[in-house]
């Protein structure tokens, strides 16, 4: 145990100095790793030397003075006291003695006279009074006082003279000769400490940090410190304030190596840069011996593990005491090696990182690998720090350009306005011929998100005018028409003509045929509306995709497929698991445009506060400035949910808020226009409304996206026209609607059967709004249900209908709740459902009651007669009683209080 190793040394010291007062002299060699506490056992000695009747004399070695001659010896006799005129003599044989060492004579032929002089200056002063000499971190003293000492050493067997010496022994890599020349001696005694257990390190802890410290982390403590009594203070102190190792345990690992040999600190410094075992010898150029020497005696002293420092917190204490010019060196001079030694690029990627510059090709190519690797492994701040250097050091053009374009889809996963003081750099290299097809069509993307809509359509102008398009030009070309088509169809004309070559380039990609195939699903469902196949499609691409560096177009085109083609269900938990995704692989971009698919989603499906919090979330991960023409998707969304919310005050930022001309170029201009035509109307403005409306339908109609599911402006204008007194335009558009998603749309054909009923005589209203409620049922839009449901009960109360009115009254504010859709909760007074409550529980029996109350919670017949254990012809009996009370003809119109009643 390494404490009782302290008190058995000191014992032992004690016995030896007894002995040597009594006059047979005694020599101790007191050695041990770093921090095991040797200075403090000398000092312990030390102080005790006058009780056992010696006069001490101490000296300590120094890394700084190990080439002053007779530094040490000199140290002693400097505190040793003496008559002046042997003082003078002494001094004057030291002189000599450095004289000699400095004109260059080894230490071997030294003047034997001048050593014995001064040994007996000492051994006559021991006949006076007994000494107790004690020289710390003696393997640091010069050469000529070690001779000296050990000449000494060899004469006190019989003098009252203890010789105590401390010093790094085996683990020295300088030579000591003191250590080995005096173990020899029959009267030399070794001392040898250790560190401190684990249960002395919880002890230590205890006492420095308290027990409750101690108890949860002193293993951890032992861990990291190897039982170094100096570290485990500092860990001590770290862990009660913080609760893990910081900067005290850092700073004691810089104190024990800067109190070790240079050599040590060096290796320490170089295994700091590799960061793991490594080629540590070669990059200090030094013998892998020596090297392997110096990690032992590191490892001793608890300051490396096998697998390098034992904590990162270590590593880091020692890079950031390196000189920075020092540090960058290394750095330089490890990725030289790394990348010989064939190591992975994300390693020598590294280094040349940290080294801050990459001024030959090989250096640009390694960058280049570990950003594409660190893209794929969702580790994008790490790959755009390796292109900008990539970027920075590349000094040809077209490689150049490469790596610039890149960068901008790197960047564009974090924040998509930082691309841009790339573009005009790639536009250049465009007109210079220096940027590849692909390249060309991700500037002209990201000019467009940027509104330079006159510079996209120019980049694509210029594709015509290429020689000759590689494979992945040709890939990405074809991509490009698809994506165009969906997005911005007005760019199509400037794409160059699609050939046979064309097609079969992107054949021969499996992801780009993917990227192709979701494209071209988005754009048949923006045309089309819903369609069976195209979903089932969908969500196979979806389960075949991930966010890796080429899918989220793909993975984006087919979560708005299903939502277009009345799948908004389906579209939700995909949506959700992509986000998830986007967050694990930290691309705030990706989550943003995800998050305002989400809010779409969530509209379509009526729930609209989720809806308003996706949209709200995606203009936070990315301000709305930086979102480009893309804005128009989550302001519009936001626009279309606050209306329906009632939320108009919130939401007035929002619609004032500046928008990119060039949105109206593409389809999320369509998304803006249409929400905002929803707030607007909703606050009153219904010809504000309608001139958007009417805007829209134009866009839709010249590019070809005039499907019934995407944007059913028709029955927003039509409602418009009501509010304006045009009855007859209303009736018309409402009558297009409904032709157009006949069989397609039941959710756009029930609401523009609800819009129609407002234009039509008030006796077919209340059968018009029952099939629109039907239909927006059988569509999952709650919330442009329970609208049906508020027009279908104004309708009942118009005929006098009060009994059926009331009775639905209650399940329409229920569902106008749920959807969070105040202004519609609100419409109705309280007395306006009480209508199902007067006459239910007398009117019904109570068999009735419970056949009824099963049926308005929408059990089967058979169901019902499974669970009331009669049959089902006595279930229909029942039910056709109800119905008959109630004065209703359907389930649906059964009153929602039966449910609480049954529960």
């Amino acid at each position: 145990m390494a404490e009782h190793d302290q008190v058995q040394g000191m014992a032992l010291l004690r016995d030896l100095l007894n002995e040597a007062v009594s006059g047979q002299g005694r020599i101790a060699m007191v050695t041990g790793p770093i921090a095991t506490g040797k200075s403090r056992l000398l000092d312990g000695l030390t102080e005790h030397a006058f009780d056992h009747g010696a006069l001490p004399l101490t000296a300590t070695g120094s890394r700084t003075e190990r080439d002053l001659p007779l530094g040490v010896l000199s140290q002693l006799v400097h505190n040793t006291p003496m008559p002046e005129e042997h003082r003078a003599t002494t001094l004057s044989l030291l002189q000599e003695g450095a004289r000699a060492q400095l004109t260059g004579e080894t230490l071997g032929h030294m003047d034997v006279q001048i050593v014995d002089a001064l040994c007996t200056v000492l051994l006559e002063l021991s006949e006076r009074c007994p000494l107790l000499i004690v020289v710390d971190d003696a393997h640091h003293a010069d050469r000529g006082s070690q001779l000296c000492l050990s000449y000494l050493a060899r004469r006190v067997k019989y003098a009252k003279v203890m010789l105590v010496f401390g010093g790094a022994g085996r683990d020295s890599r300088r030579p000591f000769p003191l250590h080995a020349d005096l173990l020899r001696l029959p009267h030399c005694r070794q001392v040898t400490l250790a560190h401190l257990s684990p249960g002395e390190v919880a002890e230590r802890v205890a006492e420095r940090a308290g027990r409750e410290t101690a108890e949860l982390h002193a293993a951890r403590c032992h861990e990291l410190s190897g039982g170094n009594r100096l570290l485990v203070d500092a860990l001590a102190d770290d862990f009660r304030e913080t609760g893990a190792p910081g900067e005290r345990y850092g700073e004691a690992v810089l104190t024990c190596l800067h109190g070790a040999d240079p050599d040590l600190l060096r290796v320490a410094r170089a295994l700091a840069v590799l960061g793991e075992p490594g080629p540590a010898a070669r990059l200090l150029g030094e013998s892998e011996a020596d090297t392997a020497q110096a990690v032992r005696t590191l490892t001793r002293a608890g300051l490396l593990a096998e697998s390098g420092f034992r904590h990162d917190a270590a590593r880091s204490a020692v890079l950031a005491a390196i000189d920075s010019a020092d540090r960058a060196g290394l750095h330089r001079r490890a990725a030289e090696l790394t990348y010989h030694d064939g190591a992975a690029v994300a390693v020598v990627a590294g280094h040349l990182l940290l080294a801050g510059h990459a001024d030959e090709p090989w250096n640009v190519s390694v960058l280049e690998e570990a950003a594409g690797h660190a893209l794929r492994d969702g580790r994008v701040e790490p790959a755009i720090e390796y292109l900008k250097l990539a970027w920075q050091g590349c000094a040809d053009e077209r490689w150049r350009a490469r790596i610039a374009t890149k960068l901008v889809r790197a960047k564009w996963r974090i924040n998509p306005s930082t691309p841009a003081g790339q573009l005009a750099e790639l536009t250049e290299a465009l007109h210079k011929g220096h940027l590849g097809g692909g390249d060309a069509v991700v500037l002209a993307k990201a000019l467009l998100w940027h509104g330079h809509v006159a510079d996209a359509k120019d980049v694509l102008d210029h594709l015509g005018d290429l020689d000759e398009l590689d494979r992945e030009g040709m890939t990405e070309l074809t991509v490009a028409r698809a994506w165009f088509r969906g997005a911005s169809p007005s760019f199509l004309s400037h794409l160059p003509e699609p050939n046979a070559r064309e097609n079969a380039c992107a054949a021969h990609s499996l992801t780009a045929s993917r990227r192709i195939e979701s494209a071209n699903m988005l754009v048949k469902a923006l045309r089309e509306g819903p369609n069976t196949g195209t979903a089932a499609t969908a969500e196979r691409v979806l389960g075949g995709s991930q966010l890796d560096e080429m899918s989220m177009d793909t993975v984006e085109s087919a979560l708005l497929t299903l939502t277009y083609v009345g799948r908004a269900d389906r579209a939700a938990p995909w949506c959700d698991a992509f986000i998830d995704e986007a967050v694990r692989r930290r691309a705030p971009s990706r989550q943003a445009r995800l998050s305002a698919i989400r809010a779409e989603i969530g509209l379509r499906r009526g729930d609209l506060a989720a809806a308003a919090h996706d949209a709200r979330r995606a203009l936070e991960i990315i301000p709305p400035a930086s979102w480009g023409v893309a804005v128009g998707a989550p302001l519009g969304t936001l626009l279309w949910a606050g209306a329906a919310m009632s939320h108009h005050d919130a939401c007035l930022p929002h619609a004032t808020q500046p928008v990119p001309e060039a949105m109206l170029e593409t389809r999320f201009g369509l998304l803006y226009l249409y929400g905002k035509a929803r707030f607007t109307l909703m606050a009153g403005q219904a010809e504000q409304a309608l001139r958007d409306l009417r805007l829209c339908g134009e866009l839709t109609a010249r590019w070809g996206l005039d499907g019934p599911e995407f944007l059913p402006w028709r029955v927003d204008a039509a409602e418009c026209l009501v509010r304006l007194g045009d009855l007859d335009e209303a009736r018309r558009l409402a009558e297009e609607e409904m032709h157009r998603c006949h069989g397609r749309s039941k959710r756009v054909h029930g609401m523009a059967m609800r819009v129609l009923a407002a234009t039509g005589e008030a006796r077919h209203r209340v059968n018009l709004l029952r099939r629109s409620a039907d239909l927006l049922q059988a569509g999952g839009d709650r919330y442009e249900l329970a609208r049906a449901l508020f027009d279908l009960v104004e309708a009942y109360h118009a005929s006098g209908e009060y009994r059926r009115g009331g009775m639905l009254a209650r399940r329409a504010r229920a569902l106008a709740q749920e959807c969070h859709a105040d202004g519609l909760s609100q419409a109705l007074s309280p007395g306006d459902h009480d209508g199902e409550a007067p006459g239910v529980q007398p009117i019904l029996s109570d068999a009735e009651r419970r056949v009824a109350a099963l049926a308005a919670d929408g059990y089967s017949n058979r169901d019902i007669s499974a669970k009331l254990h009669i049959t089902v012809s006595t279930v229909e009996q029942h039910l056709t009683r109800v119905y008959r009370k109630l004065s209703v003809s359907r389930r649906a119109d059964l009153p929602a209080r039966l449910v609480g009643e049954r529960l």
